[in-house]
């Protein structure tokens, strides 16, 4: 199969050197080489996360990694803020309904920024409120939301719980956990880890781990007491994805060799050459205010009269370009473009010169 110059905002494409790592043979997950591997993978990974916070790595989805933030910090009942302005906002809204949180959910326009000040008047509003959950970069619309002063309200004002979805972010866009005392923060390998999906990356800190004292909603898998039991031997509770950790060793590797400070220039500068070319075709990008614009997708309206299906299918078929849709309320509203981990300006300008030939080809009139 020829590798496809595949753009969606995850899975991402794997580089040479991990697929290697990952064809290491099996090891015993209850020996001292996996106790080795986790050891150095989970000291990394708090560098790449910015925080001395623990930190535990699952065998799960990102989507596992949000609920295990949930469920060990809540309770059924709990009055709770969730910020959501996209599907992925949508998802952390659904989870904690499912499990009982009583949800005051706040909603804002898909492409535009979460208001931290409407947060701090539903703070003010209700007193009672035990945590927020926030959507760090939302990959349905390519929205970077301002959560360091959400953070700061939250956090230095009221003093709740802050729950912060970083899947589409966290290692390619600044989070600096502990700079904005962020308690529990998710995110997952098949993103700008470079890796397949399978594992996902959780931060806890102190005030989390007394919440989890007292929390009730029920769990097992995302137990995260287990977790941390575990790590301390150098093991994890269950069985852990061993190809995906080999990978995740040397994707780390290579992520604090090139420096993370790089690592962000790099996703922000193709982050920035990708809405200039999309504007230079004659197309509008979804987020209408540079500031918060993501680096890592972007978001483009699909211009009148034209068939998205058919752009992103004569893309996939006659340039081997794979682009995302859209999500939820937009589905047919907008495509995506990813450009997160392994991503070049080569790979961003094959992706522009194939939209130049199908565009005219389904209706698209400059």
């Amino acid at each position: 199969m020829t590798p496809q110059n595949l753009r969606t905002p995850g899975p991402t494409p794997i580089p040479d050197d991990i697929v290697e790592a990952m064809t290491n043979p099996m090891i015993n997950h209850r020996g001292p080489e996996f106790d080795e591997l986790i050891k150095k993978a989970t000291k990394q990974l708090k560098q790449v996360f910015m925080t001395k916070n623990d930190l535990f790595i699952l065998t799960a989805s990102g989507t596992g990694a949000l609920e295990a933030s949930i469920v060990n910090t809540l309770s059924p009942g709990d009055r709770v803020i969730a910020a959501t302005a996209g599907a992925f906002g949508d998802r952390f809204v659904a989870m904690a309904e499912a499990y009982g949180a009583d949800v005051k959910r706040m909603d804002f326009e898909w492409g535009g920024p979460i208001d931290p000040g409407a947060v701090r008047k539903a703070l003010q509003d209700e007193p009672d409120i035990k945590a927020v959950l926030v959507t760090h970069n939302e990959t349905s619309t390519g929205v970077t939301h301002p959560v360091e002063e959400i953070a700061k309200i939250v956090k230095g004002e009221f003093d709740k719980l802050l729950l912060i979805d970083a899947v589409s972010s966290l290692g390619c866009i600044p989070i600096p956990v502990d700079a904005w005392n962020c308690d529990m923060v998710g995110t997952a390998s098949q993103k700008g880890f470079m890796i397949p999906p399978g594992l996902s990356f959780i931060s806890v800190s102190e005030r989390a781990w007394e919440a989890q004292q007292t929390a009730k909603m029920p769990r097992f898998y995302f137990d995260l007491t287990m977790a941390k039991h575990s790590l301390e031997g150098g093991q994890t509770p269950f069985t852990p994805n061993l190809s995906a950790m080999y990978g995740l060793s040397r994707a780390l590797d290579n992520l604090l060799e090139e420096g993370m400070e790089n690592v962000f220039g790099r996703h922000a500068a193709i982050g920035r050459f990708t809405r200039d070319s999309v504007r230079d075709l004659g197309l509008e990008l979804l987020v209408a205010d540079e500031a918060y614009a993501s680096d890592t997708v972007t978001a483009i309206k699909i211009p009148k009269g034209v068939d998205n299906k058919a752009l992103l299918a004569k893309m996939r078929t006659e340039h081997n370009v794979v682009l995302a849709g859209g999500q939820g309320k937009m589905l047919n509203d907008i495509f995506r473009i990813g450009h997160l981990g392994a991503v070049a300006k080569e790979d961003i300008t094959e992706v522009m010169d194939a939209l130049a030939k199908v565009l005219p080809e389904v209706g698209f009139i400059p």
